[in-house]
Parts: C-alpha cells; sequence; structure tokens
C-alpha cells in the first residue's frame, strides 16, 4: 500500500511536469502566430489549451482520491494540496498563451505587433518559454535555488513589459487605439504568465521547507487576472 500510495505521489510529480511542457509549448506556438499571423497555428493552440485542461483535472481527482484514501501528513500532505495549486497556476497559463493565439487569429492576415514592437516580443515569448520550462525542472527536483532562478527571471518579463507599456502610452505613438488595446493586452498576458511560474516556484519552497517565501502569500493570485478574459 505505501509503496502504491508514493507512486502516485511521484505521478503528479510527473504529471504538473508535463503540464509544464504543454504550456511552454503552447506559449512557443502562440508567439510564432501572433509574429507570423499565422493562423493555422494560432487556432492549433487553442484547441490543445483542452489538453492542459485535462491535466489539471487530472491532477485534482488524483489529489482528492490521496486525501480521502491514505490522509498524508507533514511534507507529503503539503505535496498533495500544493499539486493542485501548482496545476490551477500552470493551467493558467495554458490560457494565457490561449489569449495570446486568439489575439493573433482575430487580427488575420494581419499581425497584431508593429514591426518596431516584434524584438520585443520574441524576447518575451523567449522568456516565457524558459521560465516555464524551469518551473518543471523545479518541480521534479524541489529546488529551491531554481525557483529563486525563477524570481530573477520574472524579473526580465517585468522589464519587458514596463518597456512596452512606455511605448504605448508615449505621446510619440505613432499607431491607433485598436494597435495600443492588443498591445497593452498581449503585454498583459506574458506578464501574468511569468507571474504564475513565480507562483509555481513559491509553492515548491513551501513543499520542501514548510515556510513561505517573500512574495509566497496570495500575491500572484487569480484576482490579478481580471485583465486576462476567461473565454
Amino acid at each position: 500500500m505505501r509503496k502504491a500510495y508514493h507512486e502516485e505521489l511521484d505521478r503528479i510529480a510527473e504529471s504538473l511536469v508535463e503540464m509544464t511542457h504543454l504550456a511552454a509549448s503552447a506559449m512557443t506556438r502562440a508567439t510564432t502566430a501572433l509574429l507570423d499571423a499565422d493562423v493555422h497555428l494560432a487556432d492549433s493552440v487553442i484547441t490543445a489549451d483542452a489538453e492542459i485542461d485535462a491535466k489539471r483535472e487530472e491532477i485534482d481527482l488524483l489529489s482528492f482520491d490521496l486525501l480521502a484514501l491514505q490522509q498524508p501528513v507533514a511534507t507529503d500532505l503539503r505535496v498533495v494540496v500544493t499539486s493542485m495549486r501548482m496545476s490551477s497556476d500552470i493551467e493558467r497559463m495554458g490560457d494565457l498563451a490561449r489569449h495570446v493565439a486568439k489575439v493573433a487569429r482575430l487580427r488575420y492576415p494581419a499581425s497584431a505587433v508593429p514591426p518596431e514592437l516584434r524584438g520585443t516580443f520574441r524576447e518575451m515569448g523567449q522568456v516565457a518559454e524558459l521560465i516555464v520550462e524551469k518551473c518543471g525542472s523545479v518541480i521534479a527536483r524541489r529546488s529551491i535555488e531554481g525557483a529563486r532562478e525563477i524570481e530573477r527571471d520574472d524579473d526580465a518579463m517585468d522589464a519587458l513589459h514596463r518597456d512596452l507599456f512606455e511605448q504605448v502610452t508615449s505621446k510619440d505613438w505613432p499607431h491607433d487605439t485598436e494597435t495600443a488595446v492588443d498591445i497593452t493586452l498581449l503585454g498583459r498576458y506574458y506578464e501574468r504568465f511569468a507571474d504564475h511560474a513565480v507562483s509555481v516556484a513559491e509553492r515548491v519552497v513551501w513543499i520542501v521547507t514548510g515556510e513561505w517565501g517573500n512574495e509566497a502569500n496570495g500575491s500572484h493570485e487569480d484576482a490579478e487576472d481580471a485583465a486576462s478574459p476567461k473565454g
């Protein structure tokens, strides 16, 4: 029974890591669709989001079963409870990639991103891919140092987001209001994607130490997602 129990705990961790790979692929492909105005790629991201949702449901059901049948305590209890929160964070990352793909689809056959901002969005996509892949490694290894690296990577995303905001609000902004709205929303999607990665990292620290980090106190809760449509 104990062997089966620990195998189920391992299965939860493996499924979380798989979710991070799916989220990384989604945001990478969404960024390409956005920059290349590739409607078919955008559609594939939108459709594939269902796989991430299904993974979250699988993890949650398995976690509920373990809570009910095994009554875990101490670190094991933290693993099970926190895994449900992490699955929610990663599922939301998939949603945010889907939002990027939807903007790409909405503006097809044009690109939603003006030429002078393409480099910024390409870099945001690279940071997003890096940060979510690091999440998978942090979950698998329960690495506190890796979690701290993710917080530093988030600083890079925040800087890119601030740069976008400054350009959109500049009196020299050369584009129309529709483009300004698109860029504002897109920047927010990438910034929130990274925030959820930080939330995952903070939860791993809590699993390992039983203590919250400096910001692991609900600062990245879904209330901040009001600017991101769920549909």
